[in-house]
């Protein structure tokens, strides 16, 4: 166990209530108000309200992409929470399927951005193009969640082979490219070669410097480009519980560090900040009950909160 004080769980409950979307306000209630017998439902039923007739999902479900029009970061984002409550198969798993088929690349990968976009408000840092390459950002952690729930669709083969091609080919890359396929390996079924590709890309991160393993000296590592100014990641980022591949890339000692730091970023109303670059006060307000409910659910991970 860490050292440190433990987060507030009733300040953080209360941030919730206060701010939280319906669907957040469910998930916490699932995950930590011991409603898990009715709590999926609930669940469900709240993020019911984000899907489309295409199968996929929109309606700023992500919050730095605004409007009603289905986008992979979207569905992805449901692809979690239907996994977080034991929902993410069946006929449900299927309709995605066909909407991921459906605004797949040539490459068979996924879009970071579809085009469908233009024309609605979202971050400036999320360009919207004509014909946007694959990406692994979206792509492989939409692999790694139907890998994980044995879904079977015959999109899923282009995919993973796009994963498995970039991944192993990653030279420069930067944080978010890395919790993707970090997301992808979790779950792969290949684990010997999941393993390796995974030790390779932990090379790349401590040698790239992407993750800050001195909390106290974050100033002193280097942002990614693109980023905002003093926008880090850091070791609880990368391994968001003890079962993940990541988790090998780092020693006891930075892992206690990272956690103490995750811990000690509770604000006093009880949330979590948003450490990336902020664009609107809508978005910003949705996405600390998520960044909130994400911190929670690591620091439970790792024995730091009672159920």
């Amino acid at each position: 166990m860490p050292e440190g004080p433990a987060p507030r769980l009733a300040s953080a409950e209360h941030f919730v209530w206060l701010t939280a979307r319906v669907l957040e306000q469910r998930r916490y209630a699932y995950h930590f108000r011991d409603e898990t017998d009715t709590g999926a439902d609930g669940v469900e039923a709240a993020l019911e309200a984000y899907r489309n007739p295409d199968g996929g999902y929109g309606h700023a479900l992500e919050p730095d992409l605004r409007g009603p029009v289905s986008q992979p970061l979207h569905t992805a984002h449901a692809l979690r929470v239907l996994d977080s409550v034991g929902r993410c198969a069946g006929r449900r798993a299927e309709r995605v399927c066909g909407y991921l088929t459906d605004v797949s690349t040539p490459d068979g990968a996924l879009p970071a951005v579809h085009p469908s976009l233009d024309g609605y408000p979202h971050a400036p840092y999320v360009p919207v193009v004509d014909d946007p390459e694959g990406s692994l950002l979206t792509t492989a952690p939409v692999v790694g969640l139907l890998n994980a729930n044995g879904v079977w669709h015959a999109w899923l083969f282009r995919a993973a082979d796009f994963c498995w091609r970039t991944i192993e080919a990653l030279q420069d890359t930067h944080p978010y490219e890395v919790q993707a396929a970090v997301a992808f390996l979790d779950s792969a079924q290949d684990r010997s070669r999941a393993e390796a590709a995974a030790e390779r890309l932990g090379r790349l991160v401590r040698e790239q410097r992407l993750a800050v393993l001195d909390p106290a000296g974050a100033a002193s590592w280097p942002v990614s480009e693109g980023y905002a100014p003093g926008e880090h990641h850091y070791v609880p980022d990368f391994a968001r519980s003890p079962d993940s591949l990541a988790r090998r890339w780092f020693s006891d000692t930075e892992m206690a560090a990272g956690l103490d730091f995750l811990a000690g970023q509770q604000q006093e109303d009880g949330g979590w900040p948003v450490r990336w670059r902020t664009w609107a006060p809508g978005s910003e307000l949705e996405w600390r009950p998520l960044v909130t409910l994400e911190a929670l659910l690591t620091l439970r991970a790792y024995g730091w909160l009672g159920r």
